[in-house]
């Protein structure tokens, strides 16, 4: 009997997709067989009770703590069998790397996802390795910025190194406004990445690495608000021609081939520029805000998890060639102010085709300005039979939401 071990893998129902994705995941592993043993923190352990039972072994681990999870788990290796190591969460992926290769499990290499999750140490490797990328530096202070700024000219975007949900990421175009950038940017470390701005359309690439080959599953075109780059949209699959996909697609896999990752899933942002397809952020996880299961929909019969899980020990997976579906994610962003009415919300929840939905505000609600992904209002998530219909029907059904918000001092 196999034992699969998870890092990081419990979340509450209140966290929406990372929840559904921790659900789908142990319950393609348990339609496995198999033992499953389930490690995360105590307070994500308690909140989620339903998805603890699927486990049979529970075990209170940081996920963000590599040396710690490589300390429990070798020390449990020695008395117990280990067979597959996953990790879902941004911040688990790195202890699950280091946590596979000491047990001398199948698994990408731990340098390989340390580079990735390092934004500005992968931009630079990508560049070395004959890919296109921004102009960027990584500033230790808002005069170090200020500079860089002034030496590339134009739009630069500033960022936190390693973050994820868009948290902290500002686009600037006056130098002068730097030191109030760069201090909502920087990290525990005082340190903040500074590029400059790609335009262009922009995307990113769902799939799933078997056999050592990575295979795409589905490319996604996205939605962003201004200044901040919030996602506010995912359209699957993206509706661009077959030589535009081909390009993104190309582009990705020969990066990921070429960073040494050999195992798991995929999701990479990337633009289309007048010079080519420009690679952006790389992660060796599913993709976030649903784009897990949107992959699955239009991908009839994929199950993402029991793929990778079943490539890990070795047997043979069969992937779709492209998607014959359609899936689609709009969420919810308001200004600031107090909500006075919602109408339309409803007539979306009901909706056939809407996969899931969730309204975050109701009359009386304050809003605060929304600067990451994680401050959103709502989303909505449609699945249709054809392809190209989810995205007509997402805004369709978006449009008739109205919020009508008080502004703050109004």
């Amino acid at each position: 009997m196999t034992t699969t071990l998870i890092i990081g893998g419990a979340a509450g129902a209140a966290t929406g997709y990372v929840h559904d994705i921790c659900a789908r995941a142990l319950a393609q592993l348990r339609a496995r067989g198999g033992r499953i043993v389930l490690t995360d923190l105590p307070e994500n352990l308690a909140a989620a009770p339903e998805l603890t039972q699927l486990a049979d072994d529970i075990v209170e681990l940081d996920f963000t703590d590599a040396e710690a999870c490589v300390a429990w788990a070798t020390a449990h290796a020695e008395r117990h069998r280990v067979d597959a190591v996953l990790a879902f969460r941004e911040y688990a992926v790195v202890a699950a790397a280091e946590v596979a290769a000491a047990l001398g499990l199948p698994g990408n290499p731990p340098e390989a996802v340390r580079t990735v999750r390092l934004k500005d140490v992968c931009r630079e490797r990508l560049r070395e390795l004959g890919f296109r990328q921004p102009q960027l530096r990584l500033c230790r202070s808002a005069e170090e910025a200020a500079d860089f700024h002034r030496e590339v000219g134009g739009t630069v975007i500033i960022k936190p190194r390693s973050g994820s949900s868009s948290e902290g990421v500002q686009q600037v175009e006056d130098p002068r406004r730097m030191a109030a950038a760069f201090a909502a940017s920087c990290d525990a470390e005082g340190v903040a990445l500074v590029e400059t701005f790609v335009g262009g359309p922009e995307f990113s690439v769902e799939g799933l690495i078997t056999g050592g080959r990575p295979r795409v599953l589905a490319v996604t075109a996205k939605q962003v608000l201004p200044v901040s780059f919030v996602e506010c949209g995912h359209t699957m699959p993206a509706p661009i021609g077959p030589e535009a996909t081909e390009a993104i697609t190309a582009e990705v896999v020969g990066a990921l081939a070429a960073l040494g990752l050999r195992y798991g899933p995929f999701h990479v942002e990337c633009w289309l520029t007048g010079e080519g397809v420009v690679l952006g952020e790389l992660h060796v996880r599913q993709g976030g805000d649903w784009i897990h299961a949107m992959t699955e929909w239009v991908n009839p019969g994929l199950e993402l998890y029991g793929s990778w899980y079943d490539d890990l020990l070795g047997r043979p997976v069969t992937l779709p060639e492209a998607p014959t579906r359609g899936a689609a994610a709009r969420f919810v962003t308001l200004p600031s102010g107090t909500v006075s009415s919602v109408t339309g919300w409803s007539g979306i929840a009901s909706h056939p085709d809407v996969r899931t939905a969730d309204l975050a505000v109701a009359p009386g609600a304050t809003l605060h300005p929304t600067t990451s992904n994680l401050e959103r209002h709502g989303v909505f998530v449609v699945g249709t039979p054809d392809p190209s219909d989810a995205g007509p029907l997402a805004d369709k059904l978006l449009a008739g939401l109205e919020v009508r918000v008080v502004p703050t001092g109004g």
